[in-house]
């Protein structure tokens, strides 16, 4: 019995004992569970407690950008081009509980307080809001949804599903008219315009501009009515782009997007890679686009977050920083005269007898030693109305025909080759090829190469052509040029290291290169080295003249000179002079032949009285171009002779009949001579004048 009841208490012992320690491991394991926990809030409230708010704030923020005040752009001397001036906008950001019905109500309202009116909004903005008001027309409208801008056809292709919603859409957009929008009722259309822009950032948070450059009266009135205008605020801190010279090098310059357009359409992928928001204001074209990283600056970064009542509460996070001023080659003073110049000759003589074809006329200007651009111009006449558009740019996206102006390039090509030696004689009179007579505009009888360029001699060329193609001039017989293609080749390798037929890089948009003709006959040769066969932009005849003044030297045109710090005048980033290539030292005694053409042109009186008397040694070459019933007027050239500073080109596009009544070219009488006085007035060159002048 004894024995049986200790081994009970050791048994009831050892269950008790079990039960403590599990009781004890189960404490433990709470304890633990306990401390783990504490430990992890303390973890979270104290130590990492500014990494949770932040995380936080990212769900439950938006990242709002507004553009910086945009550098400013200037001339040479330091004058305003391109300003940045402020600009108050109404602005608007969703509220996070919006119904489309009360976006709808104020948007009428803002439309209505603020006078909001047609002229307020693009045409393609309009064409949008018409659209959606015939969204807003009951279901069984015939107009409802806009199907009664379809035809029949469309319509029924949409219902039997052959095509999309937003095929319908574009073909809806294109069927809207202007006198459409304008018998629409005005207040529903603008209505429905201002809600499109409010809708426009509505899914990223961004602030849309409704309406852009308030008055004071207007901003103060939104200010102290804010709450009867939910999500509607004044942007101050707003501005837009004025351009002080109006037309004047308006196309070169280019434009920036408004604040209402944000990134242009045809921009969007390509700013969007580089970090720009779908509301950002950005150069768009001309040299606004070329720079634009540099004149952007930096964007305002503000985190939004809402209120109780659903509306933004803004705080900056990052300000704006205004981008970079630049300053630009062109002078501005040269550029106006340029302008005046061109434009009046064009009214003077555009239409005339003689020229009825006489529409568009270009100049440019540079200096050689560096290929800074000075100044350039271009204008275009409606042959109907005569009205003049401005096409400044139309010396680097259009192509004329040189004419004679290339024949410097022809002499050299023919001295390199060894066609031609230094002072050979050929006869300038009509010469037989296969039974076709062809002369130059007289026969000037015996000249070397260089009264050949001053007289302007085609059958000194010709013979240069055909010896460079393997053949030697025959009275009568056919033209026998084995290999056309290989021989237009060379021409061009030629032409080309004067920059003919290049782009020349200049740093803006949208630069042509060349027309280059594909008919491999034998007589495109002879066409060729008399500037009948390929086109070349103004621009490049600009640089050809520059590479003659320069002996060789062939600089990359540009109008970017240097930018400057914000706030301040330390240069920012300066652009270095571009030296693209040279012409072989070797030939240098070539292209002197060539000089010294240039300026027996001059002092020949063969490229014009004007500058023949000019009070500055200058030299030239002129270039006349068949072009059909018509004949293109070039001149190109440069000056002083002894230290060249300025090089030129001028074209006038089929400016006079090709006829005996054929005029005089305009280039040398009308357009350059006052031009190059107003460059001298500008930019005197000491002790250079001739003593004829004096």
């Amino acid at each position: 019995m004894k024995k049986s009841s200790n081994r009970s208490r050791r048994a009831q012992s050892g269950r008790q004992k079990t039960v403590s320690n599990r009781i004890l491991i189960l404490a433990l394991a709470i304890v633990s569970l306990f401390t783990i926990l504490l430990a992890r809030l303390v973890d979270i409230q104290a130590i990492q407690h500014t990494a949770y708010v932040e995380k936080q704030d990212d769900y439950t923020s938006i990242k709002q950008y507004t553009s910086a005040p945009r550098g400013q752009i200037y001339d040479s001397a330091g004058n305003v081009l391109a300003k940045t001036v402020p600009s108050h906008n109404i602005v608007y950001t969703a509220p996070n509980n919006a119904t489309y019905e009360d976006s709808l109500i104020y948007a009428d309202r803002i439309g209505t307080v603020f006078h909001m009116t047609k002229e307020d909004f693009s045409l393609s903005e309009l064409k949008d809001a018409y659209l959606r008001t015939l969204s807003m027309l009951d279901t069984d409208d015939p107009n409802y949804n806009g199907m009664n801008l379809l035809s029949d056809e469309e319509r029924t292709a949409y219902e039997n599903g052959e095509i999309t919603s937003s095929k319908v859409r574009a073909l809806q957009l294109a069927a809207i008219d202007q006198d459409m929008i304008d018998q629409a009722e005005e207040r529903s259309l603008i209505a429905a315009a201002v809600y499109d822009r409010m809708a426009e950032n509505a899914s990223t948070g961004q602030a849309s501009v409704i309406k852009e450059d308030i008055d004071d009266d207007d901003a103060s009135y939104l200010v102290e009515h804010k709450m009867e205008f939910p999500g509607f605020d004044v942007d101050f801190n707003g501005w837009k782009r004025e351009y002080p010279y109006g037309q004047t090098l308006s196309d070169v310059l280019g434009s920036v997007s408004t604040s209402t357009e944000g990134l242009p359409e045809n921009l969007v992928d390509e700013y969007r890679a580089k970090g720009f928001q779908y509301n950002a204001q950005v150069g768009k074209s001309g040299l606004e686009y070329e720079y634009n990283d540099i004149l952007s600056g930096t964007s305002e970064i503000a985190k939004i977050t809402y209120d109780s009542n659903g509306l933004a509460r803004k705080e900056i996070l990052q300000p704006a920083v205004k981008g970079h001023d630049i300053y630009l080659s062109i002078n501005i003073e040269l550029q106006q005269t340029l302008d005046s110049v061109l434009k009046d000759t064009l009214l003077r003589y555009g239409g005339t007898k003689n020229r009825e074809n006489f529409y568009s006329l270009f100049m440019c200007m540079e200096n050689p030693k560096t290929g800074d651009v000075l100044a350039l111009s271009g204008y275009q006449m409606d042959p109907e109305t005569h009205q003049l558009s401005y096409y400044a740019s139309g010396n680097y996206t259009s192509l004329v025909n040189p004419g004679s102006c290339v024949k410097g390039i022809t002499v050299y090509m023919g001295l390199s080759e060894g066609v031609i030696q230094p002072g050979e004689v050929i006869v300038d009179e009509v010469i037989n090829v296969g039974g076709q007579e062809l002369g130059s505009f007289k026969n000037h009888g015996p000249v070397n190469e260089v009264e050949a360029l001053s007289v302007s001699s085609n059958v000194y060329m010709f013979n240069i052509g055909m010896r460079l193609g393997g053949y030697n001039y025959v009275p009568g017989d056919a033209l026998n040029i084995q290999d056309v293609p290989g021989t237009l080749d060379k021409m061009r390798q030629y032409y080309s290291m004067f920059g003919l037929g290049n782009q020349t890089g200049i740093d803006v948009p949208n630069e042509v290169s060349v027309y280059a003709a594909g008919n491999n006959t034998p007589g495109m040769v002879l066409n060729y080295v008399i500037g009948q066969l390929d086109t070349y932009s103004p621009l490049q005849l600009m640089q050809y003249a520059g590479v003659v003044a320069e002996s060789g030297k062939v600089y990359q045109p540009r109008f970017y000179k240097y930018a400057t710090e914000v706030n301040g005048d330390q240069i920012f980033d300066l652009s270095e002079v571009t030296l693209k290539s040279e012409l072989p030292e070797e030939n240098t005694q070539y292209l002197e032949r060539v000089q010294e053409g240039f300026r027996a042109c001059v002092a020949d009186g063969n490229c014009g009285t004007p500058l023949e008397t000019f009070e500055y040694n200058m030299a030239a070459k002129t270039g006349t171009a068949e072009v059909g019933d018509w004949t293109t007027a070039n001149l190109i050239g440069y000056g002083p002779i002894e230290n060249p500073t300025v090089a030129f080109a001028c074209s006038a596009p089929t400016s006079s009949v090709n006829s005996q009544s054929v005029s005089g070219n305009i280039c040398t009488t009308d357009v350059v001579p006052p031009v190059l006085e107003k460059y001298f007035e500008l930019y005197p060159q000491d002790n250079l004048k001739t003593t004829t002048a004096q």
